[in-house]
């Protein structure tokens, strides 16, 4: 296996990596095209518990929400299809208020989040 050069080794490259790597990817690319307020910054938040990985994006326009995705959506756009996506990929996905005007989105993933951490020791546990 790859070693990084602080010594641990390269996370696993599998399919639960990948959907996370996808969901966060369009999360954030949302808040900065939807999201984006001048002179406010948006807010990753990742949560990795035994079963779950939650990913939190929170940014300043709590007015615009988003649209929940419909099969409809345009085939031959070249945007508006980012929520299908995040829907047909999440276990669960959802948009909560955050006071005092903004909003997050977020979007968990079930299964097997430990692989995201391979190669990190874990409690009690020593780096190889």
């Amino acid at each position: 296996m790859a070693r990084r050069a602080t010594g641990q080794s390269e996370p696993a490259d599998d399919a639960g990596t990948a959907t996370a790597s996808l969901l966060i990817a369009e999360l954030t690319a949302n808040a900065a095209l939807h999201g984006r307020v001048r002179g406010r910054a948006a807010r990753l938040a990742l949560t990795l518990t035994p079963t779950t990985l939650r990913i939190e994006v929170t940014d300043a326009r709590g007015e615009r929400p988003p649209v929940p995705p419909t099969p409809a959506a345009d085939v031959h756009g070249e945007s508006g299809r980012g929520l299908l996506l995040v829907a047909s990929l999440a276990d669960a996905w959802g948009c909560e208020p955050y006071p005092p005007g903004g909003k997050t989105v977020w979007a968990e993933c079930a299964g097997s989040p430990g692989a995201l951490t391979a190669g990190t020791p874990g409690p009690g546990e020593t780096g190889s």
